[in-house]
């Protein structure tokens, strides 16, 4: 089982700074994750002015902003996300961005070059956004926290309709009707290898997620519903979840990280520390490690250790050449440097050719 592609999620972490998501990159490097991802908006594109604000994004109870407020705090321009492309670069790790719109996804498409497009659980229903993402040609990840497996697929048909547009199969003009949805759908393994473009997130969309609300077995459902590759959208405390995730057969994992889970705003409290992301990734790299083969056989660091446990047939007590050897004579005792105990009964009955000292190997 391949190790999962850790994208080091620093969604809005940054505060609305350029300098915390300069910062957080640096994190995500020396955390060994294979992608650090931020998220493009326009707060008004976004949220409606009467929006309001999602629980776990409220700072108390009498909490009165907006989330075009909450958002309007959090954007960052297109310069500073060039910015912060620039110093992925310089770092060495992959840009990635979670683009909200359809201009926001081209900007980050046409002029960041981001090499996968990832769609947020909020826009499953996302037709237009989905449709655009397709056709980019470029691999899709899709949340779907707060989604059932009928919405599911519908997302997936927008999706393969857009990359039937992309690869020409579907006319440029051509409208996302019914029929041309499911027309896409049924023919997207003959146009493209739809299941490889395509990786589906399982997902608990609350910050954090109790451990009785992740039913992690639904990832195994997705996988085997719509073929695609899986992975796992992880809002849980700790790293266990993304562990068992990734024994699950999860090619792709998302973690939330932050500078410091003090800080305000609605994800940092439900994110890793800096050590914490190192943890993580370490943890998820272990999973392959101790996995390791289907062959059940015996390991190298093994070898040394079995004659030392095992045992091998005694003489209990002093057997007479031409004696024939009973139970009683016979002892299995470490360590295992004669005939293997698995020959006990083989040995019971047979006729002594020698002489034996009680202690001495039998057999």
């Amino acid at each position: 089982m391949p190790t999962p592609f850790v994208i080091a999620e620093a969604g809005v972490n940054h505060n609305g700074s350029l300098d915390r998501a300069l910062e957080l990159v640096d994190i995500a490097v020396e955390a060994g994750a294979d992608a650090v991802k931020f998220q493009t908006f326009s707060a008004s594109d976004l949220a409606d002015a009467q929006a309001d604000l999602a629980e776990y994004q409220r700072t108390s109870s009498d909490d009165s902003r907006t989330q075009l407020d909450l958002l309007r705090s959090l954007e960052l321009t297109h310069e500073e996300f060039a910015a912060i492309r620039a110093h992925c670069n310089e770092r060495g790790i992959p840009f990635l961005s979670t683009g909200f719109d359809v201009p926001e996804l081209r900007f980050l498409v046409d002029e960041l070059e981001i090499p996968i497009v990832k769609i947020a659980s909020g826009d499953l229903t996302f037709a237009p956004l989905l449709v655009a993402a397709g056709e980019t040609g470029l691999p899709t990840i899709l949340s779907t926290g707060m989604a059932d497996l009928d919405e599911i697929g519908r997302a997936l048909r927008f999706l393969a309709f857009g990359y039937a547009r992309f690869d020409g199969v579907i006319d440029a003009a051509a409208r996302p009707t019914a029929e041309a949805l499911e027309s896409a759908w049924h023919a997207r393994n003959d146009h493209r290898e739809f299941a490889q473009a395509v990786t589906v997130l399982h997902c608990t969309t609350q910050y954090p997620a109790s451990p009785e609300s992740l039913n992690l077995r639904a990832m195994r459902t997705i996988a085997e519903e719509f073929g695609t590759r899986v992975g796992y959208s992880d809002h849980s405390l700790g790293s266990t979840a993304s562990v068992i995730a990734t024994t699950l057969g999860a090619a792709v994992i998302e973690k939330h990280f932050t500078t410091d889970r003090s800080l305000p705003g609605p994800d940092h409290s439900a994110s890793l520390d800096p050590d914490g992301l190192r943890a993580f990734v370490r943890d998820l790299r272990d999973v392959e490690v101790m996995l390791g083969s289907p062959v059940k056989e015996c390991q190298p660091v093994e070898a040394g250790n079995r004659d030392v446990v095992r045992r091998s047939i005694f003489a209990a007590r002093d057997i007479a050449e031409g004696a024939t050897i009973t139970e009683a004579d016979l002892v299995c005792r470490r360590p295992a440097q004669g005939r293997t105990a698995f020959d006990f009964w083989e040995v019971v009955g047979t006729t002594a050719t020698r002489p034996h000292r009680a202690g001495e190997h039998v057999g």
